[in-house]
């Protein structure tokens, strides 16, 4: 692909604004990004002019450099002048791309020496490469940074005159304890001498810190930290270390931990122990986590934040973008528990030598207080007896109502809570006597307080007003304040009897089961569906008072994903005590059994309630086959072809038969047969409508947590997973069905039973090994696949031997290993959930779904990571997103007859995280944008614009309605996007080719023309992306569908329109920009989503309806227009399929909804398999309401397989 030069290209950077650094020239100039280094050396320097060597040293971070025009101003101004430049480079190139190219072109002019050093001690031969010094020199000067301390720092700089002057004055690097015990006013601390300043028998509590700190001496927050244990009753360990990476460092720092006897491990350092590449592999005793490993202690992520503390009380955000990558999302894949941030850059200070601005960290002393109270907590847990420990459950319950207590995406959670009592018991908690069966434990939770009320219901927990009143008083002004204005006094709680607060508690001996409380929606609905910051009410607080205080839990778990508390107003990162799940958890350890598929939000959990995520296994996945009216279609059309040629008469027969058949069951309209299609094309549509449902991945049944599939249930989860090819997709990692087809010659004609057209006549050869498999008709490539599933799961189920060497090697070499792996979940999950109880290590694992390739996410029972956001889109996810936005093209033009000119993308978090940015790609893709990838990190550097000549069809001007998870999670994506609009605004193109840039200066005029400055106005213009207000999450319309306070379709469009109204992007952090978004929905021609994997569907969760249906309804109330919504199918990458959100809903209510296989699975799991269809027919109600695209043909499948089907009908009662 060609693209335009680097003009007319984009950089991903950090400064939203240049800056001037305001540096003189010197003589030589030193880089760096590590302010404990710009200290050292400007400390270095004043050295040598005291000892009389005066040296003329710039120094500088070259990370307040990361504008391009911050870079081009600073080698005008500073390094221009200078004879010697060094960069000591850490990450590589791709942490600073622009800088390190400029600074390469100057080198070649031959004017100024450039030298390129790692950062991080490793050889680096590209940054040799670009040097202007041999690789030996430049070793020999990373030799003294890398060593560290004020000697060895004079010395370099001694080193660097030397290169000027020719001269060998610097002596050799001195060797520096590379790690250590630290400790205020003790020269050299060791354990020995550190026992006297320890409390006998407290748990040691470890704190792991850079070196660099010490030997800045910048260790407020660190002497803070040790404070704030000792406050709390611990005996801290503050370890230093070069780099955890570093074997020497590494090795020192275990043996201390073992020896020491350590609980709890508190780590201020940054990035991963773990190889990114290995990190998560099912095989856990292969992964290393370094230090970490040499105790199974729970590891407790503190952050030294980059930015300042004011900058962070004001920000919804909590931590810079640098931050999340470095901070927290690298870290998860160790296993690190995110906690707070206990210290922040003070000002800067200008230093008269060097002209550096040096910094340093201040403590936040309230943060470290918080850090040690959760320290303390969790070295509890590790001491405490199970008999003597106190554990509270928590179900989730949303919507709220009695028929939704132990909501759980793919999980039977009432079972698995009951499970979970019963597992508890036999380790030695005391539980008393429990209830006999999950059933028995749901009736008790409905027989008592819930969230539609306490009346005439009996109550066993109570929380008295005054201790209420206790702990209410305890929380920070502000908060008491907001609570009080929007609930009044606490005693005009609807949950409050004159008396006492009625919680939805039972207890069970020392283990406490309760219902979450609801956020607050359900009170005064029709004041508060407006507000998507609403803080929670008064019975809220008290349910999570009782069990911190009056309880006394020592841990809590909430099961299955997911509950509200993580999602109350407060930052994204690095919580204060006025954000709302600080406030109300308090310092718990928190647990939370969460389905593996779901990354982004048990992302949220980890990162704002400090979760340990204990990852389960997805349900059972089958594949759906013919039922009802499709298969008794199917069997007509069998007849039809058999007869076609040979009895014309009985083929017209059949033909009305199944043209009336489809009609009468509205799977004509389903598949989109039109009055004037032949009947060829008629048949064309429906067998390829057949063919799809049949291969429709659905559930069959529930996962229990504790217990792992087995039978038939892992044979199909397993075949299922081997479908879609893994890793490579080559050999062992190949799709099963392809490695079937070439073994049986199938292949032969370019067949592919992953891409093919199910409905083209089949040509090709039938071997016998098909031909017996079933007496079916075979006359389609749809049956050739058909049959290659049945043989896969013959396989699969050691049935029969594998027919040829390809299916071989998956079988032999694949299958043993997954097979295992699935065996083991339920065995880990309950592990896992035991081990964190004792205050126990869990390990980290990866996330995403099983059957999109991603196998290694087994077995569960793990603590899920995510991705590093600076990788988003990969490289993968763009060939993804290019195919999905060309194939989106085709299919508008062919519905419409005309290009799109705007279109608006609904983008969640956890399904960008679980394919590397799918969405974004797409996004890029329609814009005519390609990202731009550092070849060694592959992490995204920026974007290209691709020519229009190239480009071969108009640009579409894409906005984005994010998640609030998006939002949080994907800052440096947002600016991505952002950038990339503001660049295809500016290009000189007509408006056939490019509708943005048009759009944008017709807006821009209209503002200009009502009073807007110009550069306000341009910048309202281009505003594309757009979430919910800082601090608040989702779309808005649950509580209007939930209470039934709407009439028409409009009143969700509000809602919708007041919950999503704040624009994101460079400089713009949650802006109020309804105008703004009103005219992009106004002008909007389509509305997408996209879905990532089939192991869950449209009919499963609200989310889908709130977006999807919340733009549909906003659109067609602002334009006056219906306009297509596409809902675009990605679970194949290899393939996309775009349909309509009216062609999904049919799909997913015939393929799945309404059938007898699926219900049957249901069934198994008794009131939580009502719930699940309860919950189907609830939101196919909720996109019926919202987008019209629902026909009454639906909703009496449902009625027919739930109502009038007597035995489901008889369940359901």
């Amino acid at each position: 692909m060609h693209l335009l030069k680097i003009d007319e290209s984009g950089a991903l950077y950090d400064s939203d604004e240049a800056v001037d650094l305001g540096q003189p020239g010197g003589d030589i100039v030193v880089l760096t990004s590590a302010d404990t280094e710009v200290a050292l050396l400007a400390a270095a320097v004043k050295s040598c002019h005291q000892a009389g060597q005066r040296l003329d040293v710039r120094i500088a971070n070259y990370l307040s450099l990361t504008h391009p025009y911050s870079v081009d101003l600073y080698i005008q101004n500073t390094i221009a002048a200078a004879r010697l430049v060094v960069v000591r480079l850490l990450g590589g190139i791709a942490y600073w791309s622009y800088g390190t190219q400029q600074l390469r072109a100057l080198a070649e002019t031959g004017t100024t020496e450039i030298i390129f050093l790692s950062g991080d001690g490793k050889p680096d031969p590209e940054l040799d490469y670009l040097s202007s010094a041999s690789a030996a020199d430049c070793a020999a000067l990373s030799s003294y940074l890398d060593a560290g301390g004020s000697d060895n720092a004079v010395a370099f700089l001694q080193a660097l005159q030397d290169r000027l002057d020719d001269t060998q004055t610097a002596p050799p690097p001195q060797p520096l304890l590379r790690a250590g015990i630290y400790w205020p006013d003790l020269p050299v601390p060791d354990l020995d001498n550190l026992a006297v300043h320890w409390q006998e028998d407290a748990p040691v509590v470890a704190l792991i810190f850079y070196r660099a700190l010490v030997q800045a001496g910048d260790l407020a927050p660190i002497d803070q930290m040790i404070k704030s244990c000792r406050a709390q009753g611990l005996n801290p360990l503050p370890l230093f270390g070069a780099s955890l990476k570093e074997a020497e460092t590494a090795a020192i720092i275990a043996d201390l931990l073992v020896r020491a006897g350590v609980s709890v491990i508190l780590n201020a350092t940054s990035f991963a122990v773990s190889d990114p590449a290995t990190a998560g592999d099912a095989d856990v005793s292969m992964r290393s986590v370094g230090p970490f490993g040499a105790v199974d202690a729970p590891v407790l992520q503190i952050v030294l934040a980059s930015n300042r503390q004011t900058d962070w009380e004001q920000s919804s955000a909590g931590l810079t973008a640098r931050d999340l990558a470095m901070n927290v999302a690298l870290p998860e894949l160790d296993g690190r528990v995110l906690t707070r941030a206990i210290g922040f850059k003070r000002p800067l200070v200008k230093d008269p030598l060097t002209h550096a601005m040096t910094t340093g960290f201040d403590p936040l002393p309230e943060r470290a207080d918080y850090v040690a109270c959760l320290a303390a907590a969790w070295a509890r847990l590790r001491v405490t007896p199970p008999a003597a420990k106190k554990v509270g459950l928590i179900l989730a319950n949303y919507p709220n109502r009695d028929g939704r207590i132990a909501n759980g995406v793919g999980l039977d959670t009432p079972q698995s809570v009951f499970e979970a009592l019963n597992l508890l018991a036999a380790e030695g908690y005391e539980l008393g006597e429990l209830p006999n069966s999950s059933a028995d434990l749901i009736g008790a939770l409905r027989a008592g307080p819930t969230n539609a009320g306490w009346q005439d219901r009996k109550s066993t927990v109570f929380l008295s007003l005054s201790d209420y009143q206790t702990a209410f008083a305890a929380l920070p002004d502000t908060l008491r304040g907001d609570i009080t204005m929007r609930w009044g006094e606490a005693d005009a709680d609807p949950m409050f009897d004159g008396n006492d607060f009625r919680l939805p508690i039972l207890t069970y001996g020392n283990v406490a089961v309760g219902v979450q409380p609801a956020r607050g929606y359900n009170i005064d609905p029709k004041a508060t569906y407006h507000a998507p910051d609403l803080v929670p009410p008064h019975n809220y607080l008290a349910f999570y008072f009782w069990l911190r205080q009056r309880w006394q839990s020592d841990a809590v778990v909430h099961f299955g994903k997911h509950g509200n508390l993580e999602w109350l107003p407060g930052k994204a990162l690095a919580l204060s005590s006025t954000c709302y799940p600080e406030a109300i958890l308090g310092s718990m350890p928190h647990f939370y059994p969460f389905i593996v598929n779901d990354p982004g939000e048990g992302a949220q959990a980890k990162r704002r309630t400090s979760a340990v995520i204990l990852d389960h296994l997805t349900p059972p996945m089958t594949q759906a086959d013919s039922h009802g009216p499709m298969a008794e279609i199917e069997s007509q059309m069998d007849e039809y072809y058999e007869a076609a040629g040979m009895d014309r008469a009985r083929s017209e027969t059949l033909l009305t038969d199944i043209l009336a058949t489809a009609e009468r069951a509205g799977i004509a309209e389903d598949c989109g047969i039109a009055p004037h299609d032949d009947a060829a094309e008629k048949l064309l549509k429906l067998d390829n409508f057949l063919c799809d449902l049949k291969e429709l991945q659905i559930r069959d049944g529930l996962h229990v947590f504790g217990i792992s599939p087995t039978g038939q249930l892992a044979n199909d989860l397993l075949t299922q997973i081997l479908r879609t090819p893994r890793g490579d997709g080559d050999g062992c990692n190949a799709s099963l069905l392809r490695a079937l087809a070439d073994d049986l010659g199938v292949d032969d004609n370019g067949f592919d039973p992953l891409t093919c057209e199910r409905a083209e006549i089949w040509t090709g050869s039938r071997p016998r090994q098909l031909v017996t498999l079933s007496s079916d008709v075979w006359r389609s490539a749809g049956d050739t696949v058909e049959r290659l599933d049945l043989l896969a799961g013959q396989l699969v189920a050691g049935q029969i031997s594998p027919p040829g060497s390809s299916s071989r090697l998956i079988i032999e070499q694949c299958l043993p290993s997954l097979r295992d792996n699935l065996l083991a979940c339920g065995r880990m999950e309950s592990a896992a959930l035991l081990r964190g109880l004792a205050g126990r290590f869990i390990p980290a694992g990866a996330s995403g779904a099983p059957t999109r390739g991603r196998p290694e996410v087994l077995p569960t029972g793990r603590n899920f990571f995510s991705i590093d956001s600076r990788a988003l889109p990969t490289p993968v996810a763009w060939r993804l997103g290019w195919a999905s936005a060309e194939a989106l093209l085709q299919r508008y033009l062919l519905d419409h007859g005309n290009w799109p000119k705007s279109m608006v993308l609904s983008a969640w978090g956890t399904s960008n995280m679980r394919t590397g940015g799918d969405d974004l790609a797409q996004a890029l893709a329609l814009m005519g944008v390609q990202p731009q990838w550092d070849r060694n990190s592959r992490r995204v550097t920026g974007f290209d614009v691709i020519p229009a000549d190239v480009l071969g069809r108009p640009r579409v001007d894409v906005s984005l309605r994010c998640s609030g998870f998006f939002r949080d999670a994907f800052p440096a994506q947002m600016s991505l996007i952002d950038r990339a609009v503001q660049a295809i605004a500016k290009l000189d193109e007509p408006e056939e080719i490019n509708p943005l840039a048009a759009a944008a200066r017709r807006e821009q005029a209209q503002l200009q023309s009502r009073g807007y400055e110009g550069a306000a106005a341009q910048r309202s213009s281009t505003m594309r992306i757009f979430s919910a207000k800082p601090g608040a999450y989702g779309a808005g319309l649950q509580t209007l569908i939930d209470e039934g306070i709407w009439d028409k379709r409009a009143d969700f469009a509000e809602a919708f329109l007041i919950w999503s109204s704040y624009a994101y992007g460079d400089q713009l952090d949650g802006i109020d920009a309804r105008d703004q978004l009103e005219a992009r929905l106004a002008g909007a021609d389509a509305v997408l989503h996209n879905q990532d994997n089939r192991e869950h569907d449209i009919l499963d969760s609200d989310d889908y309806y709130q977006f999807a249906g919340g733009l549909s309804a906003a659109v067609a109330h602002l334009s006056g227009r219906d306009v297509p919504v596409y809902h675009n199918d990605h679970s194949l990458p290899e393939r996309p399929v775009i349909r309509t959100l009216a062609e999904e809903i049919s799909r997913v209510v015939r393929g799945r909804a309404s059938n007898p296989k699926w219900i049957a699975g249901a069934m198994r799991h008794g009131y939580r398999g009502a719930f699940e269809m309860a919950a189907t027919v609830d939101y196919l109600f909720a996109f019926a309401a919202t987008t019209h695209q629902v026909a009454e043909h639906h909703f009496t499948a449902l009625f027919e397989a739930y109502i009038e089907d007597d035995q489901v009908r008889e369940f359901l009662e």
